[in-house]
């Protein structure tokens, strides 16, 4: 139980009864210390010896304290049938030791009848043990009530466990007279309970909450030191997070070495977070293995990286199975990798769920995939909601993706906000459709910037002219989202970049997009900067930018091309390019290209 902890305390002394087989050792820093408390015991056993009534009692509590049972146990006997009250509780902790545990009790209710506060939390914690909990409940009120802190303590804990509300009240009082596990208790109680009202799992840590935090770990509480760390690293005051986290750790929490493992990898110190992660992996921590694990796959290490795995596996962490499942795929071992990914997923893995699904999707097994696909976004995973969008879309069932979108989109899933937006253009919701296409294009997505561009261009009016007639060019939303593709390396985005540029007279600028878009294969690209050179008067390298556009399948390109070589004189050549043109089309380009074509034609046969 809780409240027992391992150590009776001595009343009146501050001290803890040592096991008996304790063996003091000696130093040189202690031996006038050693000196002292022989001299001290000597006075106390003459004084005894003496009949001394106090003396015995107080040699009794020396003997005890020092682990000597059968000789504290006739001074404190002595001292108890004289009226003391100290010796009758200290009796009691005796007979406590020995396993005498009702005649313990019979002491300390004498004892505390007699006003001993630590006798009455004794008997307390005795009744408790037996079950008895309102006989407990009145002893450890009666120990709290006169100022005693573990007594206090104590009630405090039976009462939260019967879920009393005069618990915090109990609990705060033992913490504010130095108790350590009160104060961290008392902090994870206000932390829990602003969680609750907060409905917020990661809502701020109160203040107060971070104060007793704080108190704790300053007497030693490593789990107070732990979250104290937490909270700290949380608000970015790393320095003073990563102390907490290695008085944690020295301490002996893994948990502790773990986070500061992770801090220390995060600030580029791999070799020191490696240390502490080997800590507190051997110390049982399956996250620490698996980041074990994860540094040693990144080196190419992958049986010492497997080894971790499992180690994480062997420590309750399920992570350990899905890294190892990871691992096998990124090998070609599809059979293992399916092997660890369900046994991840069975135990409720979302995200091996997901992977699982794919490996069974890649291997044909759709129908074997998408229960697994529905558990995981069921679980919460974004990526399988956005996944089962994709198998439902491959199916033709458009509006089953795209409840799949919505939901993964709603949870932040850029690709699956840009199905959405894509979906409400084509229902003609261009409201709805730039909301979501905002979203992607704030997640990174150059389709999706690209696409919202062209919605805010669609809306633009007319560039307003200038009093002398010329027009005015304003900067506009739409050419930022361009450029944001652009820069992206959107193709079709490049060329709308350039042809604003164009607009604006900056040629060096159009030019520099349209040679971007037609090196990375756009015909558009390619068809513009051709435009742009032979109105700079470079027709022959225009000539080049239009072939590559018209071998690409551009119409206009082709005919540029007729129109180039049948100025140059070069009919059949026209002839052949015009031929193009008119396959290639569209409509308005064929026609004129037909007729430039049966031109070159006579030319050449008259």
């Amino acid at each position: 139980m809780d409240v027992m902890g391992d150590k009776a305390t001595l009343f009146e002394t501050g001290r803890f009864v040592q096991p008996s087989g304790r063996e003091d050792t000696d130093t040189p820093d202690e031996t006038g210390e050693i000196a002292d408390e022989a001299a001290e015991e000597l006075r106390q056993r003459l004084a005894a010896e003496a009949g001394d009534v106090e003396a015995m009692s107080v040699l009794g509590a020396m003997l005890l304290r020092r682990g000597d049972l059968d000789g504290a146990e006739p001074h404190l006997r002595a001292a108890t049938a004289a009226g003391d009250r100290a010796a009758a509780n200290n009796l009691g902790v005796l007979l406590h030791q020995r396993g005498y545990a009702d005649e313990a009790a019979g002491w300390w209710r004498i004892a505390a009848v007699a006003g001993s506060t630590a006798a009455a939390h004794a008997l307390g914690r005795h009744h408790r043990e037996r079950g008895d909990e309102p006989a407990a409940e009145y002893w450890l009120r009666q120990s709290a009530e006169q100022g005693h802190t573990l007594g206090a303590y104590a009630l405090a804990d039976l009462l939260e466990h019967r879920g009393d509300a005069g618990a915090e009240h109990w609990m705060r009082a033992a913490a504010e007279r130095g108790h350590r596990e009160a104060a961290y208790r008392l902090a994870r109680a206000l932390d829990r309970k602003a969680a609750r009202e907060a409905d917020d799992d990661g809502a701020p840590v109160p203040d107060e909450a971070e104060q007793w935090y704080r108190q704790a770990a300053a007497r030693g509480h490593r789990r107070a030191a732990l979250h104290l760390g937490t909270i700290l690293e949380k608000r970015g005051e790393l320095k003073e997070a990563g102390r907490w986290y290695l008085t944690s750790a020295k301490d002996g929490e893994a948990r502790a070495a773990c986070a500061l493992g992770f801090l220390l990898r995060d600030a580029g110190d791999t070799e020191n977070a490696a240390v502490w992660w080997l800590r507190a992996a051997q110390d049982g921590d399956g996250n620490a293995a698996n980041a074990l694990g994860a540094l040693h796959a990144a080196r190419g290490e992958t049986q010492t990286a497997e080894r971790w795995y499992r180690a994480a596996m062997d420590a309750g962490d399920v992570n350990g199975a899905y890294n190892l499942g990871l691992l096998c795929a990124e090998q070609g071992r599809t059979p293992h990798a399916e092997q660890w990914y369900r046994r991840a997923a069975y135990a409720g893995h979302q995200e091996a769920a997901n992977a699982l699904a794919i490996l069974l999707l890649r291997a044909g097994d759709e129908t074997g995939a998408e229960p697994w696909f529905s558990k995981a976004a069921e679980a919460g995973s974004v990526d399988a909601a956005f996944n089962l969008g994709i198998l439902h879309a491959g199916r033709g069932e458009e509006q089953a993706a795209l409840r799949w979108y919505e939901r993964a989109a709603a949870a932040g899933h850029t690709e699956a906000a840009l199905q959405v937006g894509m979906a409400r253009l084509r229902d003609g919701d261009d409201q709805e459709a730039e909301r979501h296409l905002r979203c992607a294009a704030g997640g990174g997505s150059a389709e999706a910037a690209y696409r919202l561009a062209t919605v805010l261009d669609s809306r633009r009016p007319p560039e307003p002219a200038h009093e002398l007639g010329e027009p005015v060019h304003r900067r506009s939303e739409c050419e930022e989202w361009y450029e944001r593709a652009a820069s992206q390396g959107h193709r079709r985005a490049q060329v709308r970049v350039g042809m604003h540029a164009a607009a604006r007279g900056d040629v060096v600028e159009a030019a520099r997009w349209y040679r971007e878009a037609a090196e990375a294969g756009s015909r558009n690209g390619a068809f513009n900067l051709g435009l742009l050179l032979a109105r700079e008067g470079s027709e022959p390298e225009a000539a080049v930018w239009w072939t590559r556009a018209a071998d690409a399948g551009h119409g206009r390109a082709a005919l540029r091309l007729a129109l180039v070589y049948a100025r140059r004189g070069e009919l059949a050549e026209g002839q052949r390019w015009a031929d193009r043109a008119v396959s290639l089309g569209p409509d308005s380009v064929a026609e004129r290209a037909a007729r430039l074509r049966d031109a070159l034609r006579q030319e050449l046969s008259a």
